[in-house]
């Protein structure tokens, strides 16, 4: 090995040691250190062994291990862990070393960070890294924000570990501070999104249309080969073929239905309202998650709560083609409100944000990579200002063509009971959208009647104030 190692990496939980595995399967050395000083051995004698990783046992020995400028990535739990990571660090760091975390840090606290170890003559790279366990080992999604500057020296390691697709690596610069983190926020939300449609999609094709498991495996192999093409989507088809080796069971209808979160897509609903964007999907798809959460409430209400039960009783193909068309125009719905997201706080921040790039970003090694994003590059480049994706030319003909089949499922899931939140919330979405005039009227009028918050007229101009119990 050499004298020196090209970076260091702390923190080896699973995504830590695969990221290592990556850059040295990229001809990089690695030092690595955990706090768990026992990870270091049990590394180094595992998945480490022969390859170009050093192992050290102290910040201070991790640090002198490096080239200089050193470089350090964190993978290490967000929050406070980071701050004190951080803290401990710091003697050992000269001006003009580089601190990266790859954490799930929440934006506002890498702004933070970013100006701190400015003002210690530190850099500081907030990036988001999308993939999970196998992207980290075979190519991640990689969203760096932060110092340009000191990502333009570490990008030939960070390019070569990132997914490659056609067009190149997914990874390049996001903008200044917290960028990175606020984008793979985005990202996540997106994420919960999509997750909660393709759910929901399984839902009703299973209780509305009777489709067994392993029926429902070859509707989303056929899914895969076509504009619903995504990772998700591909790894739903994996899950339905699947069975309980003890029972013989398709193994998805034995799992517990309480799901799990870590808080990145509350952040985006967060953001979302103090920024005043509409992202009624994202926020569906939590919440959904948070009624999962009470099951036991759900069980009792389950034998209380009365209301349709039933099945679909017409063509079985029509179903499974209209709850596609429901899903790719719900899902056109989501992006667009990401990236509606994203515009606000580019704006609010002063990122400057290039839409087109942030979506070549997630063509590969994401969780939510998707055939569509190339469409929605393509849209941003005919028009950097798109105010919203839905009014492009291509996805606004997509909607168009799914109207009917949108509605039709909606229309048979509110007929048979079955909940769907976050394709409701798609739909109104487009549908408040696409509205020239909303109901807002009335609640100006509510709002002046009893806090005299006054209104504006649409025949006049001015600010208007009504003594509306008076009249």
């Amino acid at each position: 090995m050499k004298p020196l190692s090209d970076i260091g990496l702390v923190g080896l939980a699973v995504m830590g040691e695969n990221l290592v595995l990556n850059m040295v399967s990229k001809g990089f050395q690695v030092s690595v250190f955990n706090r768990t000083t026992a990870r270091v051995d049990e590394f180094l004698a595992g998945q480490a062994t022969g390859k170009a990783v050093k192992g050290t046992y102290s910040l201070a020995e991790l640090a002198a291990s490096l080239e200089r400028p050193r470089r350090i990535m964190l993978m290490v739990k967000a929050g406070k862990p980071v701050d004190e990571m951080i803290e401990q660090i710091l003697p050992y760091l000269e001006q003009g070393d580089i601190l990266i975390d790859g954490g799930n840090s929440f934006f506002e606290d890498t702004r933070r960070r970013f100006k701190a170890l400015a003002a210690k003559g530190i850099r500081f790279v907030g990036m988001g890294v999308s993939g999970g366990e196998e992207g980290a080992l075979k190519g991640p999604s990689l969203m760096p924000g932060g110092d340009e500057a000191a990502f333009r020296e570490i990008a030939p390691l960070f390019t070569k570990i990132a997914a490659q697709v056609a067009d190149g690596p997914c990874c390049s610069f996001v903008g200044p501070d917290g960028a990175g983190h606020y984008v793979k926020m985005v990202h996540n939300g997106i994420e919960y999104s999509d997750m909660q449609l393709i759910a929901e999609a399984y839902y009703i094709l299973s209780k509305a249309g009777g489709l067994s498991a392993a029926e429902l495996h070859e509707v989303f192999a056929r899914w895969n080969e076509g504009p619903l093409d995504s990772y998700l989507i591909e790894i739903t088809r994996d899950i339905m073929a699947v069975n309980d080796p003890e029972t013989g069971k398709p193994l998805v209808e034995l799992i517990l239905d309480k799901a799990g979160q870590k808080g990145t897509g509350k952040w985006t609903s967060q953001s979302a309202l103090d920024l005043g964007i509409p992202t009624p999907a994202i926020t569906e798809a939590v919440f959904a998650r948070c009624m999962s959460a009470v099951k036991e409430e759900r069980v009792v209400a389950a034998t209380v709560l009365k209301g349709p039960q039933g099945t679909w009783t017409g063509d079985r193909q029509q179903l499974i083609q209209a709850v596609h068309d429901a899903l790719y125009a719900s899902k056109i719905c989501s992006y667009a409100q990401g990236f509606a997201l994203l515009a606000a706080a580019s704006k609010e921040y002063g990122w400057n944000l290039q839409f087109g790039e942030i979506s070549l970003l997630w063509r590969g090694g994401c969780i939510i990579r998707a055939r569509f994003l190339d469409k929605i590059r393509d849209a941003f480049a005919k028009d950097a200002n798109l105010s919203n994706l839905m009014l492009d030319s291509f996805f606004a003909s997509v909607l168009a063509e799914a109207q009917a089949p949108w509605r039709l499922v909606l229309k048979t899931c509110r007929d048979l009971g079955i909940p769907t939140p976050a394709f409701n919330a798609s739909l109104d979405y487009y549908d408040s959208y696409r509205q020239a005039v909303l109901p807002a009227n009335l609640i100006q009028a509510q709002r002046d009647y009893f806090g005299a918050h006054t209104y504006e007229r649409i025949d006049r101009p001015g600010t208007f104030h009504t003594e509306w119990g008076k009249q």
